[in-house]
């Protein structure tokens, strides 16, 4: 098998191969690179290519392995290429995400927290990635880098604000990246573009070493091709840092041994009332076959989930207006038109509203935890509908016209509000051409339990992540 063909298989088997010597983490990195230049012009996923970083850490880690370092030979990453989205520090590179102002700023002097643990596991960082500016967006549309492509049709959004982070591992360019998700921006383009995605716990992993959105909200998490390489990822990335004051110092708690346990004893149900009254039958479609693979027969409902979504934008509008406003006192004119308006609107907020916010955010959350008193985990839609075309400014939800842009988050807002750990599955066949996700939502702090379910269903056949045929 050629170093090209081990690059689309899962990072568990390419860790493997380079640790047995099937492959080097050098034939590898090239390899990566090289399907980098050959899909950039398609889908337009990346901002920064590391390629002396990415041979040279490949190089080092080929040495070690050729004298028998048996600390090598245990990594559980050795060689697997990765990238990040364009808000990570690599060091050596300007942090820019996603805009202009920050593209005169000098380069990070060091990796991130998260970027280091898999560089200690072992992986080898290839690059950037494109995403909505400063994470305010679902479609990843950037004026300034230009739009990342849907790489199952070129034509449709990759979503946002993660879309270089799908894009690219949908595309097979890396098996898996890292993106961050304060109000779906791993799961949307997760289901847009047929992949898996995680979003942790809130508080689980460190953000520190990320340029912020929104602090009471933010999240970091993995993308990938399978269950296994999320389990994977996100085992080697677990651990407090004090750094992040939000960081909840818990024991790490591995996930990947566990995930053949199945789903025997595992109470699931799928989420009615406003995520199904948000759903496009190909959305509702996915739900149905996912419920029906797990033998989930039961339906339930939160309360009030559009209030709590009215809150999340109340707090992601004044969080992110406050952090900006310097800058948009200074440099207005730099912001994408979209971004700066929606932060000088979060900026002007009255804090009787951004209160109020919090107050339906700790009751929602009170009621999420009631109802998984009750199930263990919860099924519902990722996103409304399939892809949009690339520019689309409405859609239509169940007879409802409806903006675009934040509605693709209609149905990941109210999860993120209150921290929940999300696995997004993918799902095809809904749609003639196209994927769509479903949200498998666990309680605090049990990850496992979502990637127990979503591994399921992937050993079932019933969520898929081929790689785009570009």
């Amino acid at each position: 098998m050629t170093a090209a063909q081990w690059l689309l298989r899962d990072a568990t088997d390419i860790a493997t191969a380079v640790r047995t010597g099937e492959v080097t983490a050098t034939a590898l990195a090239h390899a990566c690179l090289e399907r980098i230049a050959r899909t950039e012009p398609h889908i337009n996923a990346t901002t920064d290519v590391t390629a002396c970083r990415a041979i040279e850490t490949a190089a080092a880690l080929d040495a070690r392995l050729a004298v028998g370092d048996m600390t090598a030979r245990a990594l559980p990453l050795a060689g697997v290429p990765f990238a990040v989205k364009n808000l990570f520090d690599l060091a050596g590179l300007t942090t820019l995400a996603g805009s202009k102002i920050e593209r005169g700023k000098p380069p990070a002097t060091r990796d991130g927290p998260l970027v280091a643990r898999l560089l200690a596991a072992g992986a080898v960082p290839v690059g950037a990635l494109n995403m909505d500016e400063y994470a305010y967006g679902f479609t990843t549309e950037n004026s300034h880098q230009g739009p990342t492509r849907n790489p199952h049709d070129l034509s449709r959004s990759a979503g946002g604000s993660s879309g270089g982070s799908a894009a690219a591992v949908a595309a097979g360019q890396v098996p898996f990246t890292l993106g961050s998700d304060t109000n779906g921006s791993i799961r949307v383009p997760s289901s847009l573009c047929g992949i898996f995605g995680l979003k942790p716990t809130y508080g689980r992993l460190p953000r520190n070493g990320s340029y912020p959105f929104v602090a009471s909200l933010d999240h970091l998490g993995p993308f990938a091709r399978s269950v296994r390489d999320l389990a994977l990822t996100y085992d080697a990335m677990q651990g407090h840092d004090a750094a992040d004051a939000a960081c909840v110092d818990r024991p790490v708690e591995p996930t990947l041994a566990a995930l053949d346990r199945g789903i025997d004893g595992l109470r699931v149900a799928t989420l009615g009332g406003y995520f199904a009254e948000h759903a496009q039958p190909e959305a509702s479609a996915a739900v149905a076959r996912v419920a029906a693979a797990l033998g989930a027969r039961r339906c339930v409902e939160l309360p009030e989930v559009a209030r709590a979504r009215a809150a999340a934008f109340v707090i992601s509008n004044a969080e992110g207006g406050a952090l900006h406003l310097p800058d948009l006192r200074m440099r207005a004119a730099d912001f994408e038109p979209l971004s700066r308006e929606r932060f000088l609107a979060g900026a002007l907020l009255p804090a009787a509203w951004v209160m109020q916010a919090q107050r339906v955010r700790r009751w929602f959350a009170r009621q999420a935890a009631e109802l998984f008193r009750e199930v263990d985990v919860l099924l519902a839609p990722a996103t409304p509908c399939v892809a949009p075309e690339l520019g689309t400014e409405w859609l239509t939800i169940n007879g409802q016209r409806l903006p675009a842009r934040p509605s693709l988050g209609l149905l990941t807002q109210p999860i993120s509000c209150i921290g929940l750990p999300v696995c997004a599955v993918p799902v095809w066949g809904c749609h003639p051409t196209l994927p769509i996700g479903v949200q498998v939502i666990a309680a605090p702090w049990r990850e496992d339990l979502a990637l127990r379910v979503a591994h399921t269903l992937q050993r079932l056949d019933v969520a898929t992540a081929p790689v785009a045929a570009l």
